[in-house]
């Protein structure tokens, strides 16, 4: 009996030995609009990655949200600027970068989704990341209130989310720089880990798995984010490490692995069979428990993005030929 890909993707998560290593490429807006029919013409050679893919379906010059160029303010009044067509903007606006504006300030109304950012980043969003790195040293009450605004607006969402009975759901917020947490772990458990728990557990006591999304380095707190219900990591593989990573997830927790994206630009075909291929050797088993994730973006090489493709469709069956 064949296994739908919805089946085997569950299967990985818990351990349940899948038939393949579920595998994803993402392409971001701004490399469509570089390739366009190219591009196109790659994706349809892959089928086993990008499902049934029809030609000229895709809008190469359209872009939403904060992928657009220009100043853009989201609902919570912080204000975002994008210098190119494709690629995600940054926030230059804070509308409570002095404290004496939080007292009137008023949260938006609770939507049916968390937006990418919705706690950590959320908070320096609204403050300036300066001055939230330095709220964590001063811990003025004004913190606090802060933190809480912007958890019972999560809860109110994720619960939302959870009443349509979902078998996951994802989540993201960035909570490493290169090379380390921008805050201690001591900090991260005091102030930032009880409001993980909350709305992860809210989705654990529902039945559905929670897939986290962070950017950056991460290692010293991972064990944290499974103790709250995270049961689906995505990690980047050079902000961490791969022996970091094996030590702190194999066996513990679903890796969705973030392959080397700032390697995909410089490198050869055969380096990156040589990156997938260690991965897939060191963090994977027949029991599951792996995923792989390759983003990319303008500055890859169409050769490159065919490597991808071929390399991630070869190492998904690893374990099944095994």
């Amino acid at each position: 009996m064949s296994v739908t890909h919805e089946e085997n993707y569950f299967r990985a998560i818990e351990f349940r030995r899948p038939a393949w290593i579920p595998v994803r490429v993402s392409l971001m807006p701004a490399t469509w609009s570089k390739y366009r029919e190219a591009l196109e013409e790659i994706v349809l050679r892959h089928p086993r990655i990008f499902g049934e893919y029809q030609r000229g379906s895709r809008n190469f010059d359209e872009f939403q949200g904060t992928y657009r160029e220009g100043v853009h303010v989201d609902e919570w009044g912080c204000v975002w600027k994008n210098v190119q067509d494709g690629l995600n903007g940054i926030v230059i606006g804070h509308p409570l970068e002095s404290w004496d504006m939080l007292e009137n300030y008023t949260p938006p109304e609770p939507g049916e989704s968390l937006k990418h950012g919705f706690m950590f980043q959320r908070l320096y969003y609204l403050r300036g990341f300066e001055n939230l790195m330095l709220d964590f040293i001063e811990e003025p009450p004004q913190l606090h209130k802060l933190i809480d605004m912007v958890l019972s607006y999560n809860l109110a969402v994720t619960q939302r989310i959870v009443s349509r009975k979902p078998r996951l759901v994802h989540f993201g917020d960035d909570l490493g720089m290169q090379d380390r947490l921008p805050i201690s772990p001591q900090h991260f458990r005091k102030y930032l880990k009880p409001c993980y728990a909350k709305i992860f557990g809210m989705c654990r006591d529902a039945g559905a798995h929670v897939y986290f999304h962070s950017d950056g380095h991460i290692v010293e707190i991972i064990g944290d984010l499974i103790e709250c219900g995270v049961t689906v990591i995505n990690p980047q593989i050079r902000a961490n490490g791969l022996d970091a990573l094996v030590k702190e997830c194999k066996g513990k927790v679903c890796v969705d692995l973030d392959l080397d994206r700032q390697l995909f630009p410089f490198c050869t075909p055969k380096d990156i069979d040589d990156h997938v291929r260690e991965a897939v050797v060191k963090l994977g088993s027949k029991e599951g428990g792996l995923m792989l994730l390759a983003e990319v973006e303008p500055d890859v090489p169409l050769e490159n993005i065919e490597a991808i493709c071929q390399t991630l469709e070869k190492y998904m069956l690893y374990y099944t030929e095994a």
